[in-house]
């Protein structure tokens, strides 16, 4: 999942007994892991395959149908335990036995849900779940006709990260979890569904659409989009999936992505989830996009026009291999996730983009991850990469510290080792472990084992201790350097004194740029010299969501009013939590601007997702 976005911008096996072979390995380990954020107990019973049958109705707004689930016994045990939230059971079966079999659902626990236990037999080997979801189910939204870009259809769209799988299907909703899936939607038949596996690439005439997701994933990694959406290829393997009237657009901004699959093999080895597609959703989705295996979900808020922000595909790409193929075995493990990640993206766009971009990349990252640790206290456990969520939302863990000091460590080891050996580690840990699931300890002792092995000099210059059980940043942490950003240094000192921007915009040019300009013009300047940057720059009617939101922040706590009508309609467009936070955190600092956030608020909630307004919700009560 991408939060944060920075600028420009599994390995299968051959044949099917390796894939026996690692849905074994897998099941093995995930035996020994206890997940805080699910009720299920994988050492006992565990789920290995899901077929799945669902009816979408718009009208009502609820998914029903029938989840049939194969599961594995390990023990000697007559019940099964799936997580749920917010669903209604009908009824469940067993293998072909038409009487309905017992189940029990446990107390609700906060964002937890319910657990849902169903007794079995010895013999039992699939047990079928007939259920319904309920209308506000988190992990769903529904869109309609007005909220979307051809305004004719309405529209849906599921996010199962990091728990909310288990309010649209009854699962095994742990990350340490993998099973295949086979699955028949049903839909208008005016209307295209997609899921995170092999897909149309346009409608049929019955309106049921038949998927086959042949390789094991973990349940968050289940989605479903069903719209007004049509297909354009941009290579033999890669393509765009989009609103008819976005379609030309999205095509145009990610022309790259041939290139960056083609990229990314060249560091860590083939890609072998088949096709690698883009679904671009309406801007209501909250965040920059989503590493559904074989179609990414990403935000149109990327779209700028001139290929700037694509650096988001280049990290969903990369969770392929960082995520997708070896996933972070618990929530208190998400580092393992989008630290991966990060470093990953960075030298996808390394190779496509040069070392400068990556290089500006690296700073604003820094400058992210700097201010999350000077929010939350040096001192806060939370900054560790090691943490611990145990009864809290783990959506709580989707911050900076995860993504950017996560790669900060990874690049400190490629520092300490070199690139060459780096990359032949990583690119055997990637094989070695596909399609597993890897926890916090385990991936150190792998590092231990197979790069520092008993070399003390190297296990100080790579100091994992300080990195990842310590709070805050280690004390001798190299800050990141851009030869581009130390001229900007300079031409904002020369503004200062000149207090006249004109002729600004020549030198200063790309998104990257542009960027870190607006974040370091200082506390001093006057809403004179905001208005000039303003009359240079274009920056309140940027087309650029990114220019956009941090320039908004600034004319909130500069008091530039003037930005505030493009402000506001800003706000009732777009979801993107990333975006919707800061501009929020501004206005409610002075009392004129809480009551405008609150107005603001009232008329944009509808259009945001439960996991950007249950966050807004309890920053604005």
């Amino acid at each position: 999942m991408k939060k944060l976005l920075l600028f420009i911008p599994i390995i299968l096996f051959a044949c099917n007994q390796d894939k026996k072979k690692s849905n074994t390995t897998e099941t093995a380990k995930a035996i020994e892991i206890k997940d805080p954020h699910s009720f299920s107990d994988p050492s006992n019973c565990v789920v290995t395959h899901l077929d799945l049958k669902l009816n979408v109705d718009f009208k009502t707004q609820i998914l029903k149908g029938e989840a049939t689930w194969t599961i594995n016994k390990i023990g000697k045990i007559d019940e099964i335990i799936f997580d749920a939230k917010g669903l209604k059971i009908e009824k469940i079966t067993l293998d072909d036995d038409i009487k309905n079999a017992f189940f029990a659902l446990g107390d609700e626990e906060p964002f937890m849900g319910q657990p849902l236990s169903v007794d079995i037999k010895p013999t039992t080997k699939k047990i079928h779940i007939f259920y319904s979801t309920s209308k506000n189910a988190p992990a769903l939204q529904w869109l309609n006709p007005n909220q979307t870009a051809g305004k004719k259809f309405p529209y849906l769209f599921t996010q199962s990260e990091a728990i909310l799988a288990r309010t649209w299907i009854p699962c095994q909703d742990s990350p340490s979890i993998r099973f295949t899936y086979n699955a028949d939607i049903t839909v208008p038949k005016e209307l295209l569904a997609l899921m995170s596996a092999e897909n149309p690439q346009k409608k049929n005439d019955s309106g049921i659409y038949h998927f086959e997701q042949k390789h094991a994933i973990p349940s968050y990694l289940m989605a479903l989009a069903v719209g007004d959406i049509a297909f354009k290829a941009i290579d033999n393997r890669t393509g765009v999936y989009a609103e008819p009237s976005v379609l030309g657009k999205a095509a145009y901004e990610f022309a790259d992505m041939g290139k960056m699959v083609t990229a990314a093999e060249k560091i860590y080895g083939d890609y072998h989830w088949g096709r690698y597609d883009v679904l671009v959703l309406p801007p209501s989705f909250p965040f920059g996009g989503m590493e559904n295996p074989m179609l990414t979900f990403a935000t149109p808020t990327v779209i700028a026009g001139d290929r700037s922000l694509v650096s988001l595909i280049a990290h969903e790409l990369a969770h392929s291999w960082s995520g997708n193929l070896v996933t972070n075995a618990t929530w208190n493990d998400f580092w393992l996730n989008e630290g991966f990640t990060v470093y990953f993206e960075r030298r996808i766009v390394e190779q496509l983009y040069g070392k400068e971009e990556v290089q500006m990349q690296e700073v604003l990252g820094y400058k992210d991850l700097k201010g999350s640790i000077d929010e939350m206290g040096e001192t806060n456990p939370d900054t560790r990469l090691k943490v611990d969520f145990t009864n809290r939302d783990p959506d709580l863990g989707v911050s900076d510290i995860a993504y950017e000091k996560g790669f900060f460590f990874l690049k400190n080891i490629e520092n300490a080792v070199g690139r060459e050996k780096f990359d032949a580690f990583l690119k055997e840990y990637f094989n070695s472990h596909a399609f597993t699931s890897m926890d916090n300890d385990g991936f150190l002792a792998y590092l231990n084992d197979n790069l520092i092995k008993n070399d003390e000099s190297l296990k100080d210059k790579i100091n994992s201790y300080a990195w990842v059980y310590q709070p805050g940043l280690p004390k001798d942490f190299t800050l990141p350097i851009s030869e581009t950003f130390n001229k900007i240094d300079s031409l904002q000192k020369q503004l200062m004194a000149s207090q006249n921007p004109k002729g600004l915009n020549k030198e200063i040019k790309s998104t990257n740029e542009k960027l870190y300009f607006i974040r370091t013009i200082p506390a001093s300047a006057d809403l004179k010299l905001i208005t000039a940057l303003d009359q240079e720059f274009g920056f309140t009617d940027s087309g650029n969501s990114e220019i956009q939101c941090v320039w908004y922040t600034l004319a909130i706590n500069r008091n530039y009013k003037v930005a505030y009508p493009e402000m506001k309609n800003f706000l009732i467009n777009v979801g993107r939590r990333k975006f919707l936070l800061p501009i929020y955190k501004a206005l409610i600092e002075t009392p004129e601007g809480k009551k405008l956030a609150n107005e603001i608020y009232k008329e944009a909630r509808p259009n945001y997702h439960s996991v950007a307004y249950n966050t807004l919700d309890e920053m604005l009560k």
